[in-house]
């Protein structure tokens, strides 16, 4: 990438792709790499707004550098303390030592605690740092996905500093901006680093939303993915659906097998979904497709279908995994289909069956539920035939309201 590359006229990117790191936060895969947004704003005085990841931080001085001519930067804002984004603090504070760093109380409370910085300049909702030429007002949304999240608005040009709020993962292949980029190829990215890192709060991201509807925003600058200069609206749309937890049409089916059983039962239930002509199915075996993109699929679509063996008196654990993050996840308002098998003791179907009327919120459980006695006899195949065709009915009811 470049060292540096223009938003507007005042406004450059500086920030850096990562193709290195395996696992965002340790937990999530990054096949297609990610991106660490950082922004350089320059009226008469020159901020800051956000920094990157340490380990990029060789490359990204380098960005900030080229744009500065030999000038000072006069304040760090720090919208989002994780430390991918916080994480040059200090040694950007070593290189420019004047630098005034702005944040919130709750900012504060993490910058000390991560880095041992007890100096900063606290601002409040809706306070706003003149640069001489421009002013900067912040908005404090709590909770998107941490308690210090702000985002920075700059009303000159209506560019709207976002945190981790509609990003992605994704490493930024030459363009940085929607219109340069191919946006389908970014969405199921997008979709999983929401669905993954900010889902849980999905009541906070619909506080933020509302909170900003009444902005001029022109641009959103994330701190992750592309850079929202065509089309805004397209990213806001997308996190206004999904934090209502509304869903496209299609069926996602996740199953474990371990000796093929399991498996078997799977096949009739996409049979019986094919009779029906849904042709938006993904069928994921547990075992073998990480979480995040379990998580991701369920949050895309209607329609989810559970297949699991009982394993040592229990659910197998992959399954078991999963379900745990869907009721962490707090994801709500989708139909749901079981089915399974056992050997000398239950546990598998079962546990399903809790999770359906417990701690996921609003599934609404489509009949029947299948579960055979260590392998499927031809009664429990048609049933599950069935549970496919009932689960596509269901979804045309719906659809019909």
């Amino acid at each position: 990438m470049h060292a540096g590359i223009a938003v507007t006229d005042s406004v450059v990117w500086v920030g850096t792709n990562d193709r290195e790191t395996d696992l965002f936060e340790g937990l999530w895969p990054l096949p297609r790499g990610v991106c660490y947004n950082s922004y350089l704003v320059k009226g008469d005085k020159i901020a800051l707004v956000d920094t990157v990841k340490r380990s990029t931080f060789d490359r990204y001085i380098e960005n900030v550098r080229a744009q500065l001519d030999g000038k000072r930067i006069d304040y760090l804002i720090i919208n989002h303390m994780e430390p991918d984004h916080s994480g040059s603090v200090r040694m950007l504070l070593d290189l420019y030592p004047e630098l005034k760093i702005v944040g919130n109380q709750k900012t504060a409370g993490f910058l000390e605690k991560f880095y041992g910085i007890k100096e900063m300049q606290v601002v409040a909702d809706g306070d706003e740092l003149d640069l001489g030429g421009r002013k900067l007002r912040f908005h404090l949304t709590p909770m998107v996905h941490w308690p210090e999240t702000m985002m920075t608005y700059d009303a000159k040009e209506g560019i709207l500093f976002a945190g981790d709020a509609f990003g992605g993962f994704g490493a930024l292949e030459g363009g940085i901006f929607d219109d340069e980029v191919d946006i389908e190829y970014f969405e199921g990215e997008i979709l999983r680093y929401f669905s993954n890192i900010v889902g849980k709060y999905c009541v906070p991201v619909q506080n933020a939303i509302k909170k900003l509807a009444g902005a001029d925003i022109k641009v959103i600058c994330s701190t992750h993915g592309p850079i929202w200069r065509k089309n805004p609206g397209w990213i806001v749309d997308r996190y206004d659906r999904w934090s209502r937890h509304e869903a496209e049409e299609g069926v996602v089916v996740v199953f474990g097998s371990m000796y093929g059983n399991t498996e078997r039962m799977m096949e009739a239930v996409a049979a019986g979904l094919a009779e029906e002509d849904i042709k938006r199915v993904r069928i994921h075996n547990v075992s073998r497709t990480h979480v995040s993109y379990l998580i991701r699929d369920a949050w895309r679509f209607k329609a989810l279908i559970l297949g699991s063996p009982t394993y040592d008196t229990r659910l197998y654990p992959p399954m078991d995994e999963f379900i745990r993050f869907l009721s962490h996840k707090k994801l709500t308002n989708r139909t749901l289909g079981l089915f399974g098998t056992f050997g000398w003791s239950g546990g598998g179907v079962s546990t399903l069956t809790e999770f359906a009327k417990g701690g996921a919120g609003a599934w609404d459980l489509v009949e029947p539920i299948v579960e055979a006695n260590c392998s499927p006899t031809k009664e429990d195949l048609d049933s599950c035939e069935q549970l496919g065709r009932n689960i596509v009915r269901r979804l045309v009811i719906e659809a019909r309201g």
